[in-house]
């Protein structure tokens, strides 16, 4: 496609869904939700059909990397994880029109705060084509109409998906440009979508690597959503018990390396039981993950290989893991205050104190005591489904679900007052 057409097709897709939006702010919850668990059925149906789209991307994805090409592929399991998704968004309380607070002046005015969608969002990832049935299901259940822009490598898997959607939305009655996917891989649509599609863009959320990220946030000229990086960490206090730290530790760096919820550093307290550090490290290693270490990490291990200042700051997205011994939790908190990226961090002891210490004092959007940090996941929270983790700390922080796609009004009622003098 052309430059000229192309614009010609961006503009379109913003007109069309300035319309969209404007319906969807007023569509009755039961019309969302049939469209939400009619796109389920249609993705299990078709599920043979984006299976072999995804097959289609994943043979045109060499050279992709390991993290991401986990990413880009798709099963019949995750095929139905998308499709429950869409029905636990369904299931959620429709946030248009709640009432966040209320009260009365004492001239009699009813003040209310109440929530309202923000319009039109446009969505930009890579890889996932999952995000095609987050994303949208999110920006409908709150209202809002979607642009989505997924990559060049998962074009035909995320085409498959979004026809589901668009399907279901004819069936409820509701305007199939409410969730609209951009029909080019051309790198120029994502310029149209910064430059705003001549003000009908009200939000843009990028996933993906920090090259998007990087650019979005820097062309953009609307407000954006997001994160840069996911350094997450995992601290290990001399409180902890070993089986249970062993088994945190693994699956916060292991379960699935490619997440931005992947623990990507481990630290250690030096005040920990002897032989507490050598069996992480060795649990690791022994896992397949490459450690690159202190000098006391490296003594506890001969396998594990010198850190460099940079692997404090590395988001691996492979496994691959930074590890360090710290004094104390208040060493823990130092170390990701100054390293970390603001995503995720756990720490794991039967020590109550210091757990309240660290949850109270590092400053990331999502911490958490004796569990794993792949928990950073809007699902996993009970949102249904998320359309990305904000480090931000304006509008929305953590999980970005129904809620955080909303903004919100004041709704005074009055009987005649007016303002003195």
């Amino acid at each position: 496609m052309s430059a000229a057409p192309l614009a010609a097709t961006m503009a379109e897709l913003g007109r069309a869904a300035r319309a969209a939006a404007a319906e969807l702010a007023f569509a009755p919850r039961a019309a969302k939700d049939e469209a939400l668990t009619g796109a389920a059925a249609r993705l299990r149906a078709a599920a043979a059909t984006i299976l072999a789209a995804n097959e289609a991307d994943l043979a045109g994805a060499e050279g992709l990397g390991a993290a991401l090409t986990d990413r880009l592929r798709l099963d019949a399991g995750r095929v139905e994880a998308m499709a429950r998704g869409l029905e636990q968004v369904a299931a959620l309380p429709d946030p248009v029109g709640a009432v966040i607070a209320a009260w009365t002046r004492p001239n009699g005015l009813k003040i209310e705060r109440v929530r309202v969608p923000l319009g039109v969002i446009g969505v930009i990832y890579e890889s996932r084509p999952n995000v095609t049935a987050d994303a949208g299901a999110l920006c409908l259940k709150a209202g809002n109409a979607a642009i989505l822009r997924g990559g060049s490598e998962s074009f035909h898997s995320s085409r498959a998906i979004h026809a589901c959607l668009g399907a279901a939305l004819a069936a409820a009655g509701l305007p199939p440009a409410a969730i609209q996917m951009v029909p080019s891989t051309d790198r120029a649509a994502v310029g149209d979508l910064l430059a705003g599609l001549g003000g009908c863009l009200d939000l843009l959320v990028p996933r993906g690597g920090r090259s998007l990220i990087e650019r979005v946030r820097r062309e953009a000229r609307v407000p954006v959503i997001g994160h840069l990086e996911g350094n997450c960490h995992v601290y290990v206090d001399a409180g902890a018990e070993l089986s249970m730290a062993r088994a945190i530790v693994l699956n916060s760096k292991l379960r699935r390396t490619g997440v931005c919820g992947a623990a990507e550093t481990l630290l250690i307290d030096r005040a920990a039981p002897a032989g507490m550090l050598a069996a992480l490290l060795g649990a690791l290693i022994d896992a397949g993950c490459e450690v690159r270490g202190d000098e006391a990490c490296r003594v506890a291990d001969a396998r594990v290989r010198a850190a460099q200042e940079q692997d404090w700051y590395t988001e691996y997205l492979d496994a691959i893991i930074a590890a360090r011994v710290v004094d104390g939790v208040d060493g823990a908190i130092a170390h990701i205050g100054r390293y970390g990226s603001g995503h995720t961090e756990s720490i794991v002891t039967a020590d109550a104190a210091h757990a309240e210490r660290f949850l109270a004092r590092v400053d990331s959007a999502i911490v958490l005591h004796n569990a794993s940090t792949q928990f950073a996941d809007g699902a996993e929270f009970g949102m249904g489904a998320e359309i990305g983790i904000s480090t931000d700390k304006f509008h929305a922080r953590g999980p970005v679900g129904v809620e955080q796609l909303t903004s919100y009004k004041y709704v005074v009622r009055g009987s005649g007052q007016l303002r003195p003098g």
